[in-house]
């Protein structure tokens, strides 16, 4: 099936501003891609009305990423700070909804990084947490014609969601229409064993999905699977976009919080041009 393809801000800045959007999406649209997504990393940052005007002259269709930063969680902490996280969560999914995008994605359970261990009780009772802090979300996401989905990341991450399968068990019992996985192909190339496997695994319930190269560079310039994961995701039931994540070394937060330690490519231009050429062929 013919794909929709983006890219993710990231790839060049951060944190997005109106400013850089303005820049950025002629530029993304100039190339070919068919969306562009829209980081929010604090509310306020950016526009959704200004963004939405831009985007429906370009042609552009979006997508919203969520982003758990320090003091950003649903798990295992006080009240108080997952009653502000929840509320952080309710405002991206206005946004999304201001902004025409379908679906907010992204680790929506604790602040990247933050690891701890954790006995298979603890495990299942933190699961039945993240339900609870995640349900009024998803209720209000379902109310406003988004959904959420969640990510999975990997052991360095993470240690509460790192594998499609812990990822099913800690949603089940919310509704699929509202929540579901949206998966990284970078993440999943570290965690599962069978990337084709685990994708059809979540059949149903796959939201959004990104893509890079295993190291994080133009999608193409790597080891991995792609016409199995193409063909996984249409046995999946998957009709969204994917669309291309990496990140800019020059941001030093940025590069400090994803690990690029060097340059992913000739430029960060060519992780996009490069891997939509890609994509369009492999996708095709």
């Amino acid at each position: 099936m013919s794909r929709a393809l983006g890219v993710n801000t990231w790839v060049w800045t951060s944190p997005l501003t109106d400013a850089g959007l303005s820049e950025l999406a002629p530029r993304i649209a100039g190339w070919g891609f068919d969306v562009v997504e829209l980081p929010v990393e604090n509310v306020g940052d950016w526009d959704p009305g200004h963004a939405a005007s831009l985007l429906d002259d370009l042609g552009l269709a979006r997508t919203v990423t969520l982003v758990m930063g320090e003091g950003r969680e649903l798990v295992a902490a006080d009240r108080t700070t997952v009653a502000t996280t929840r509320d952080y969560l309710r405002r991206v999914v206005d946004i999304a909804a201001a902004v025409g995008s379908p679906v907010i994605a992204g680790p929506a359970y604790a602040s990247v990084g933050r690891a701890w261990r954790m006995t298979e009780a603890e495990r299942r009772s933190r699961y039945a947490e993240l339900r609870d802090g995640l349900g009024p979300v998803v209720e209000h996401a379902l109310a406003s014609g988004v959904v959420v989905g969640v990510e999975p990341l990997n052991r360095y991450e993470t240690s509460l969601l790192n594998t499609v399968d812990q990822t099913l068990e800690a949603l089940d019992g919310l509704p699929a229409d509202g929540c579901g996985l949206a998966l990284d192909i970078y993440h999943m190339n570290i965690e599962e064993t069978d990337i084709p496997a685990a994708v059809r695994r979540a059949a149903g319930r796959v939201a959004h999905v990104q893509v890079c190269a295993n190291d994080r560079g133009a999608p193409g310039a790597d080891h991995l699977d792609w016409p199995g994961f193409r063909d996984a995701l249409d046995d999946a039931g998957y009709r969204g976009p994917l669309v291309i994540e990496s990140f800019t070394a020059e941001n030093a937060t940025i590069a400090t919080a994803a690990s690029i330690w060097r340059p992913l490519a000739a430029s960060q231009d060519a992780i996009a041009v490069d891997g939509l050429k890609f994509l369009r062929e492999v996708m095709r």
